[in-house]
């Protein structure tokens, strides 16, 4: 892929966003990225049914059809409005033709219930700051964003390394020129690389193509990079699902559970 630095993915043109070179996916260099579907739908979902007392708590990111590097536009309606949820839906479009969506769950914001309830425990990975610049690719595809693949002991490792599998995504080019990126459109982004982090072979190359993916959370990140943790992966005739856990500097803020199909490998 061509990466051109400092240069945000999309510019308006009226109710057009057009694309650069940059936008493209490592499975075909005139195919675009599927996880800047999920940060648009995230962004026209929070632009136009966002609340500050409401919480995104679902996001649900159908990708279905490939696109070229030609413009989109995003169209959303409210589906339900009530006092403590709010559910809408969005469609990114490429002329005529649906090539993503997704839909999203609003919860409003309240006191926490009294009570202690056993929860996801913190990773005990460092931070960025301490593993310093993101490792090259080793000439492999080179991703568009900041990444530090992290093996159980937090040294820097391999894309696909055996063990647990651990990573921080922090973005480097802003979705939509003249806008920088909010918690959840960053989150949402960062999202889709849920499904290579989960569904990647030891030592081998990827396999699985993701189809969709939900994010559930409990609050927004409080820190520009995003971590992730695979916990699981299940796989069976070319069908996969896999889990993951999202994690800030604060600790465990959501989950992003993914389903992929098999499609040539990505070497």
């Amino acid at each position: 892929m061509v990466d051109i630095p400092g240069e945000p993915f999309f510019r308006p043109d009226g109710d057009l966003l057009v694309p650069g070179e940059h936008a493209s996916s490592p499975w075909s260099p005139q195919m675009m990225h599927g996880r800047l579907f999920g940060g648009l739908l995230a962004r026209s979902l929070e632009l136009e049914h966002g609340a500050e007392d409401f919480q995104f708590a679902r996001l649900t990111v159908d990708l279905f059809r490939s696109a070229t590097l030609e413009p989109v536009r995003v169209e959303t309606q409210r589906v339900r409005d009530g006092r403590r949820i709010r559910v809408a839906d969005a469609t990114v479009f490429q002329g005529e033709k649906a090539v993503a969506r997704a839909s999203a769950v609003l919860l409003r914001r309240g006191d926490q219930p009294e009570g202690e309830v056993p929860t996801t425990p913190p990773w005990s990975m460092p931070g960025i700051a301490e593993l310093g610049s993101p490792p090259d690719s080793g000439g492999r595809w080179e991703p568009p964003f900041d990444i530090w693949m992290l093996d159980e002991s937090g040294a820097t490792a391999d894309w696909s390394h055996g063990g647990a599998r651990r990573a921080w995504i922090r973005d480097t080019h802003d979705l939509v020129a003249g806008e920088t990126m909010t918690p959840f459109v960053r989150t949402a982004t960062a999202a889709d690389f849920a499904s290579p982090l989960a569904n990647m072979p030891k030592g081998g190359a990827l396999g699985f193509i993701n189809a969709d993916y939900t994010l559930t959370l409990s609050r927004m990140p409080t820190t520009p990079e995003v971590g992730m943790e695979a916990t699981g992966h299940l796989s069976d005739t070319g069908v996969a699902t896999a889990s993951t856990t999202f994690h800030d500097s604060r600790g465990p803020f959501g989950y992003c559970n993914v389903t992929a199909v098999s499609t040539p490998p990505l070497s």
